[in-house]
């Protein structure tokens, strides 16, 4: 029988391992470490004209977010089980299979203490992602490798008014007023107005 407990240590916590490989032998999901995606940090996908369950996620992210990540998928496939497409993506069903599925690892201690604290709060009402959650990114964050600490990348949300950045597919937008929960920016070649997220991460002009 395959154990995935070693590949998965490169990953995530190493004491997290063992449980995320049984989950993938009990379901028999692919499992692939995905290049990185802008757009997301995870993915979950049905079985579909005979392919199984097949759950990606992001080569680069640091162990707990990887880890929280794969947990949050998880709880789609546990969901899509259940009930198929009967239910909301990120509704109630989703919600408790996600409190669930994080409960052995908050167990076993293998978060920071910090993380610990933000993923329980975060855990009361989950949401799409966890980078949805301001206070639990920016925990996460701390926790992000030298190299991605050291690029030249920052937040929507601590540019100063009027700055001026450019996004990943390099296009040119100056940054306005928060309007609720996202900031106003401005496309400098056309003019056009776009939301972004205050934990969008963006190069400074």
């Amino acid at each position: 029988m395959p154990d995935f407990t070693e590949s998965l240590s490169r990953y995530i916590p190493k004491d997290a391992a063992p449980i995320i490989s049984q989950w993938i032998i009990d379901t028999g999901c692919r499992f692939k470490v995905s290049r990185s995606r802008s757009s997301k940090l995870g993915d979950y996908r049905a079985p579909f004209q005979g392919k199984t369950h097949q759950i990606s996620v992001n080569h680069d992210l640091n162990p707990y977010s990887f880890l929280i990540t794969t947990v949050h998928e998880f709880a789609h496939l546990k969901t899509y089980t259940q009930h198929q497409h009967r239910v909301k993506p990120h509704g109630t069903e989703w919600k408790k299979n996600f409190q669930d599925l994080m409960q052995p690892f908050l167990k076993l201690n293998v978060l920071p203490n910090d993380v610990t604290v933000a993923l329980v709060k975060y855990m009361d009402n989950p949401a799409a992602s966890s980078c949805t959650d301001l206070n639990l990114f920016r925990v996460l964050k701390k926790y992000d490798s030298e190299s991605a600490a050291k690029s030249n990348l920052v937040t929507v949300e601590s540019l100063d008014l009027d700055s001026v950045f450019s996004f990943k597919n390099g296009r040119v937008f100056q940054k306005k007023e928060k309007l609720r929960k996202r900031y106003k920016c401005v496309e400098l070649a056309t003019g056009r107005i776009y939301l972004f997220h205050p934990i969008a991460e963006v190069v400074p002009a």
